[in-house]
C-alpha cells in the first residue's frame, strides 16, 4: 500500500496528513477488489493512498460518468449552444420523440432523473441477457437508442418526480453530441477533460486501465456505445482529485463557459420528497455543520461489472472525496457506503453535533 499527501500543511507528519491518511485507510479497507485508490481534498490539500494500482491507474467510474455529461450540459449552454429548457424535440427528428408527455421532456429533465423516462430503454434487457455478467449494455447501440426513443411512452409530466434513468442521461449525451457536431467522447474530451487536466480520462475501453472483477473473476473492459453519458468514463485517483478540486474552487485560468459551468452544475433544482435535492446529475443533502448551522453535501456512486466507484464534496466544508475499486457492486457490499459515511463524517461530525439521521446514497 502507498500513500502521498502534498500541498501546504499536508507533510506527512502533520495533523492534516494524519487526519485525512485515516480516512482513506477506513474507506480502503472497505474495498473487495484487489486494486484501491482513494483521494481526499481539504484546504491544507491533497491526500491519496493506493493499494494494487498507482496514481494514475484507470478504472471504471460508471455512473460518476454522468455528473460529467451534467458538466458538458452545463458547459454547452454556457456558450449558448444548448438551453436547459430546450425540448428533447428539438435535437430530434419529430419521429423519434417519445409518446405522451415525451415531448415536454427538457435537457435540464434528463439531467435531474426526471424526465418520466424509464430506467432502461425498451429492447436493451433482451440485447443484455446474454451478456448479463460481462457488458449488459455492449449491443446496444445509438440506432437501438434511437428506435427505443417512440417506443417510449412517458406516463407522467416530466418535471414532477425523481425517478433515475441510465435511459435519460445517456440520452443526454447523444443529445449533446449532436449539438456539437461530435461523438461524445471527442466533444466531452475538449471541453469538459483537456480544460481540466484530466489527462487519465477517457472513454476508450482499449486504453490501459486496472481489470475488473465480479466476485473475484476478472470481467472484461466495460463498453456502452450506445448510453456513453450514463457511464463510458474510466478514470485515475489523480484525475478525480483535480476534478472535486475544480468543483470545489473553479480555477481562474479556465474560459469563462466552463467556470460558468463548474457552479451551474451543482445548483439545485429539483426537491425530492425526503428533503434531498437533485442538482445536474448530482444529489444534494443538506447536513448539520461543525459547530452549528448546516452544510450541503454533493455525492454520486457508479458501478460497471467489474469495478464500484464513489465521488462527493462540501463546498463549505471545503472537503471532497474519490473512492475507486475493481470490483462489480454486490448486495451486501459496503464500499460505496463506507465512503459516504467517511465523507460525511469528515465534514459533520463533532462531539457536539448531534449527526442526522444516517441515509445511505445506494449503488448507482
Amino acid at each position: 500500500m502507498t500513500a502521498t499527501a502534498a500541498g501546504p500543511g499536508s507533510g506527512p507528519g502533520t495533523p492534516a496528513a494524519s487526519a485525512l491518511g485515516g480516512l482513506l485507510e477506513t474507506v480502503a479497507a472497505a474495498a473487495p477488489g484487489p486494486a484501491v485508490a482513494v483521494v481526499a481534498v481539504r484546504a491544507g490539500g491533497p491526500a491519496l493512498l493506493c493499494r494494487g494500482a498507482d496514481l494514475a491507474t484507470r478504472f471504471e467510474l460508471g455512473s460518476v460518468t454522468k455528473t460529467f455529461t451534467a458538466l458538458l450540459l452545463a458547459e454547452m449552454a454556457a456558450r449558448g449552444e444548448v438551453r436547459h429548457d430546450d425540448p428533447i424535440g428539438a435535437h430530434l427528428p419529430a419521429s423519434a420523440v417519445p409518446r405522451g408527455h415525451g415531448d415536454r421532456i427538457t435537457l435540464t429533465h434528463l439531467a435531474t432523473h426526471t424526465a418520466g423516462l424509464p430506467r432502461l430503454p425498451p429492447g436493451l434487457l433482451r440485447l443484455a441477457l446474454p451478456r448479463w455478467y460481462t457488458n449488459p449494455y455492449g449491443a446496444f447501440t445509438a440506432g437501438h437508442l434511437l428506435r427505443a426513443l417512440p417506443r417510449t411512452r412517458v406516463r407522467r409530466p416530466p418535471g414532477t418526480r425523481v425517478h433515475y434513468s441510465n435511459f435519460g442521461v445517456g440520452l443526454l449525451g447523444h443529445l449533446l453530441a449532436e449539438a456539437a457536431g461530435a461523438d461524445y467522447a471527442d466533444v466531452l474530451a475538449a471541453r469538459v477533460l483537456e480544460p481540466l487536466g484530466l489527462t487519465d480520462t477517457t472513454c476508450d475501453p482499449s486504453l490501459p486501465q486496472a481489470t475488473g472483477r465480479l466476485r473475484g473473476r476478472p470481467r472484461p473492459p466495460w463498453r456502452i456505445p450506445g448510453l456513453p453519458g450514463a457511464g463510458a468514463l474510466r478514470s485515475s485517483a489523480r484525475d478525480l482529485g483535480r476534478y472535486l478540486e475544480a468543483l470545489l474552487s473553479p480555477p481562474d485560468d479556465l474560459g469563462d463557459p466552463l467556470r460558468t459551468a463548474l457552479h451551474d452544475v451543482v445548483r439545485p433544482r429539483v426537491t425530492e420528497p425526503g428533503g434531498d435535492r437533485m442538482c445536474l446529475a448530482w444529489k444534494l443533502r443538506t447536513l448539520p455543520a461543525h459547530g452549528g448551522g448546516t452544510h450541503d453535501l454533493l455525492f454520486h456512486s457508479g458501478g460497471t461489472r467489474g469495478f464500484t466507484s464513489f465521488v462527493g464534496f462540501s463546498p463549505t466544508a471545503r472537503t471532497a472525496l474519490a473512492a475507486l475499486t475493481n470490483s462489480g457492486p454486490t448486495l451486501r457490499g459496503t464500499f460505496i457506503r463506507t465512503a459516504y459515511r467517511v465523507l460525511r463524517e469528515a465534514t459533520v461530525e463533532t462531539p457536539s453535533c448531534r449527526p442526522a439521521p444516517h441515509r445511505p446514497p445506494g449503488g448507482r
